[in-house]
């Protein structure tokens, strides 16, 4: 008598029977980290600017596929990181653009401030495309002092059946302005 099945059939079962301690209970909501509050602040005629920049990002709300004959859908998190290790930066707006060059969506109603080392994001659902192939994003941020500067990118990302596609678009400086001018009132 062979004993090959039935032990086969006893480790099934008692694999089968076996709970794994890493996956939590089906009753406990799935919780998410919430993200932080942008700090709004104002810029009044005190407000010296010692640093700043106007960045464009380029960013792909789809790209093609098979020869062009299908569309793959991308969402987009634009990214904004102050790198200094002491000084903030104020982020004092942030547009979104479409293929045609027509302002889409202004992000902030008022100027926020990134403390040093913090950052912040945007994001784009994956079924807009309203920004097209050739969209993108416009960055202005200011600072007091001189200051490193922050890293602005945007990361792509879709995913479909058993494919996946992700990369990044860094932001490119277009304007900068210096020397201590005051903020427009």
């Amino acid at each position: 008598m062979k004993l090959y099945p039935y032990i086969l059939a006893i480790a099934v079962i008692f694999l089968a029977s076996c709970q794994s301690t890493n996956i939590p209970p089906k009753s406990q909501p799935n919780t998410t980290q919430a993200t932080p509050v942008q700090k709004i602040v104002t810029l009044d005629k005190n407000f010296k600017i010692a640093s700043g920049q106007t960045v464009y990002v380029p960013v792909y709300s789809h790209i093609y596929h098979h020869n062009k004959q299908e569309i793959f859908e991308l969402a987009v998190t634009l990214s904004i990181r102050n790198t200094d290790l002491i000084n903030p930066i104020v982020i004092t707006s942030v547009r979104y653009y479409n293929s045609e060059g027509k302002l889409i969506k202004q992000y902030l109603e008022r100027p926020i401030q990134l403390d040093a080392l913090a950052s912040t994001d945007f994001f784009i659902n994956r079924n807009d495309t309203s920004g097209g192939l050739g969209a993108n994003f416009i960055v202005e941020w200011v600072a007091q002092t001189e200051i490193s500067e922050p890293i602005v990118e945007a990361v792509m990302i879709g995913t479909d059946f058993q494919q996946g596609i992700s990369f990044i678009s860094p932001g490119r400086a277009i304007k900068s302005q210096n020397n201590n001018k005051r903020s427009p009132s």
